[in-house]
C-alpha cells in the first residue's frame, strides 16, 4: 500500500506542474510576456505564489523549461555501444522524439513562437547552451568509459546542439516530427563539410 504513494505524489506534482504552465502560456498569448505577472499566473492556476516559485525558479523559466534534457539522455544511453557519438546523439534524438504526442510537439510550437517573440527569453535560452554541452559530453564521456568529458565529447556535443540551434532559429523552427528529418539532414551537412563525402 506504501509503494504507491510516491506515484501518485508525483502525478499530482506533475499536474500542478503542467497546470501552472498552461496558465502561464495562455496569458503571455493573451497580454504579452513583460505585462504577465507571477500572481497573476498563480491565480488562473488556482495556486500560491510560492506553489509556482517551487516549481519554476523565474516567470522565464516556465517557457525555458522544456523537459526533453532528461529524456534525450536516457535515450542516449539506450543507443548500441558501436554507435559513433555523433550517431548516438542523432539516433537517442530521434528516439525521444518518437514518443512525443501531438498535445507535446503543439506545446514546442507555442514556446518557439515566445522565443522569437521574447528577446529576454532568447537571451537567457542562450546561457543554457553551455549548460546542455555539459550535460551531453558527460552522456558521451560516460559511453565511452572516459571519467570526464574530453575535448572530442566537448565538441561533438557542441556541434550536435549548435545544429539544432540552427533549425529552431530559422524561419520554420523546430515544431513537428518532420523537423527530425531536416535535424538530420543539416547533421549530414555538416559531416561533409567537415569531412568531405562519405
Amino acid at each position: 500500500m506504501t509503494s504507491s504513494l510516491p506515484g501518485l505524489r508525483e502525478r499530482k506534482k506533475a499536474k500542478t506542474r503542467a497546470a501552472i504552465r498552461e496558465a502561464a502560456m495562455t496569458l503571455f498569448e493573451q497580454q504579452g510576456f513583460a505585462a504577465t505577472t507571477v500572481e497573476q499566473i498563480a491565480e488562473a492556476a488556482e495556486v500560491s505564489p510560492s506553489t509556482f516559485f517551487r516549481y519554476f525558479p523565474t516567470k522565464e523559466d516556465v517557457v525555458l523549461a522544456d523537459d526533453w534534457d532528461a529524456p534525450m539522455v536516457t535515450a542516449i544511453r539506450e543507443q548500441p555501444p558501436e554507435l559513433s557519438p555523433a550517431d548516438a546523439l542523432v539516433s537517442g534524438m530521434r528516439s525521444m522524439v518518437s514518443g512525443l504526442t501531438p498535445d507535446d510537439w503543439k506545446a514546442e510550437r507555442r514556446r518557439q513562437r515566445l522565443f522569437q517573440g521574447v528577446p529576454e527569453l532568447r537571451a537567457r535560452y542562450l546561457q543554457q547552451v553551455t549548460a546542455s554541452i555539459d550535460l551531453f559530453a558527460s552522456v558521451l564521456a560516460e559511453r565511452a568509459g572516459k571519467p570526464e568529458p574530453d575535448l572530442e565529447c566537448r565538441a561533438i556535443a557542441g556541434a550536435m546542439i549548435g545544429v539544432g540551434m540552427a533549425i529552431q532559429t530559422d524561419e520554420r523552427g523546430m515544431v513537428d516530427p518532420a523537423d527530425v528529418e531536416r535535424y538530420d539532414e543539416a547533421v549530414t551537412l555538416l559531416r561533409r563539410s567537415l569531412c568531405g563525402p562519405a
